[in-house]
């Protein structure tokens, strides 16, 4: 076992990466068992892979920056208990000879290296890493090296659950609390794991007449995950509701509730709504990860050419106006309008929202949801706000007149507005506010720009396969052969996209800015179609022709596009 040579506070003193003054207050804030060095990382004063760097070199042991989980030798990490290797922050990596390596954050921290010793019977051999590559190396190899769903169904003992099922129909509550029920919240807990891998938006419990089938949402498509013996469905309907909040005796009526819990470290809120049907409750669960959010509405990642963007983020910024995000259900409408308060939040502005549901918290934002039962509409919501003082206002969505006429008078008084419309295009939203009834001058002087936009899958770029499509192909997405400059793909499957040929989503747009001859043809009542004939003679790109962009650059395929924009290349 390699000893240091002077303690971990001379080392930072010495090489000047704290001063005497950041250690002595560090000293302080210690509390009982807490190291130093880790009170100085939380006071942000020393850098975790520089502390984990100089720790190596002083215990003359080896350095690693980076832990791959798929390199993990998998029969070592099962051996170690996904809690003792939290608590104790080290990870086996797999043998070197004779020899265990283990990456660990505390090399003075003997003992455990001792336990693994013991428990490996051979010598071992420690890697200094840092404590945050450490922990996320753990998530990721507990969570690969977890049992999916399938197989928690076949190891389930299917007398035992048929005898939970059948009792939890009479006595929910109890049994689930009883060690009967325990087989069932095996079960569960592993399609929420298995739900979290497999990146899956929503999970639908669906119960038929003689079958009960289980299905996840997974880059918007649906399926098939297990198909359990119908008579099932009771217990694990009750131990949804009971995580979930809901009452476990009402299966009449439909009911919302959420769930927050912690997958491989990841914290994941869920929204469970049941409703009743013909044949039992019907279950779906909308799960978000809270960590990934956080990413997904980072308006960089999310898609938008480099022209538009810039756009954008001029648009943004202006004092007041009102800017509409476009598209069908799932398109991604909400995320783009997060992502738009994330990039202009700052503390000298007063940012208020009103949505159905909040499906993202935003850290300084005000955020309020809609409730019907109280006669909190977005109507009634967004009034309210504009006696908040606000600078920014976002409104899930224009739904009604009402709420139309409030928020362009919003704009027009000084307000920055974010909301989003149901239209197929983004043309349609200027005729669809004047259809509500607000005024063409009133549109045309409030609306700064309109976003539509799609969500496509990505091809996934292990398993592509590049080919030649046909004339007819390239038409029917408005390319000619001569415009084809690069490869195009095809998808083909594999494990690591669940055999579809795709894997995650991007979001291809098209963005309308209001210019004056635009605001002319409002005024004059014009039709969709006469705006997208303006807006495209002065080079305007269309959903259809920044989708054939992506496919150019190798990102998603013909075929996905054409999904996609159906209603727009029909």
């Amino acid at each position: 076992m390699a000893t240091a040579r002077t303690t971990i506070e001379s080392i930072l003193l010495d090489r000047s990466w704290v001063s005497p003054t950041d250690l002595e207050k560090a000293r302080q804030r210690r509390k009982p068992g807490q190291e130093l060095a880790e009170v100085l990382v939380e006071m942000g004063t020393l850098e975790p892979q520089r502390l984990a760097r100089a720790i190596a070199q002083e215990y003359l042991l080896p350095f690693q920056a980076h832990i791959d989980p798929n390199a993990l030798d998998s029969e070592l990490v099962a051996k170690v208990p996904i809690n003792y290797a939290k608590r104790n922050r080290l990870l086996p990596l797999g043998t070197d000879g004779a020899m265990v390596r283990v990456a660990i954050a505390d090399p003075w921290n003997y003992e455990p290296l001792d336990d693994l010793h013991v428990l490996f019977g051979r010598s071992i051999q420690p890697v200094v890493a840092p404590v945050e590559v450490i922990n996320e190396a753990i998530n990721r190899a507990y969570d690969q090296a977890s049992t999916a769903a399938h197989d928690l169904m076949i190891d389930l003992d299917e007398e035992r659950l048929e005898a939970v099922a059948s009792e939890l129909a009479s006595e929910p509550r109890d049994l689930l609390e009883s060690d009967d029920a325990a087989p069932i919240i095996k079960l569960v807990n592993g399609l929420l794991s298995q739900a979290v891998k497999d990146r899956a938006s929503d999970i639908h419990v669906e119960v038929f007449e003689r079958e009960l089938v289980i299905r996840f949402r997974v880059d918007g498509m649906m399926y098939d995950v297990l198909s359990p013996p119908k008579r099932f469905h009771a217990a694990i309907a009750s131990r949804i509701k009971v995580m979930s909040g809901l009452n476990i005796a009402e299966k009449r009526l439909p009911q919302d509730g959420r769930i927050r819990l912690k997958v491989a470290g990841r914290d994941v809120d869920i929204r469970v709504s049941t409703i009743p049907t013909a044949f039992g409750e019907r279950i779906v669960m909308r799960l978000l990860d809270r960590a990934q959010a956080l990413v997904d509405i980072n308006l960089d990642r999310l898609g938008f050419s480099g022209e538009n963007l810039a756009r954008l983020d001029r648009l943004i910024r202006q004092s007041h106006g009102i800017i509409l995000a476009t598209g069908p259900t799932g398109s991604g409408k909400s995320t783009t309008l997060y992502a738009f308060l994330s990039r202009i939040n700052s503390p000298e502005k007063n940012i208020i929202t009103i949505e159905d549901p909040i499906e993202y918290q935003l850290h300084g934002v005000g955020q309020m949801q809609v409730n019907p039962k109280i006669d909190l509409s977005f109507a009634s919501g967004l009034r309210s706000i504009l006696r908040q003082d606000p600078d920014v206002i976002m409104v899930g969505e224009i739904r009604d007149s009402e709420t139309a006429e409030i928020a362009i008078q919003a704009a027009l008084t000084g307000h920055l507005v974010f909301s989003t419309l149901h239209t197929n295009d983004s043309f349609g939203a200027l005729t669809r506010l004047v259809d509500m009834g607000i005024e063409p001058f009133l549109v045309s002087s409030s609306v700064l720009a309109v976003i539509a936009q799609r969500l496509v899958r990505m091809v996934c770029h292990d398993c592509r396969q590049p080919y030649d499509p046909t004339d007819l192909e390239l038409a029917r997405i408005g390319l000619k052969r001569a415009q084809v400059n690069s490869q195009i793909y095809r998808p083909a499957g594999c494990k690591l996209c669940r055999n579809t040929g795709y894997r995650g989503r991007m979001a291809i747009q098209e963005l309308m800015i209001m210019d004056d001859e635009v605001r002319g043809l409002v005024m004059q009542k014009a039709d969709a179609s006469m705006i997208r004939r303006a807006c495209t003679s002065h080079g305007m790109t269309l959903l259809r022709q920044d989708g054939a962009d992506r496919i150019m650059a190798g990102l998603t395929t013909i075929e996905e596009l054409l999904r996609v924009t159906q209603e727009d290349i029909s």
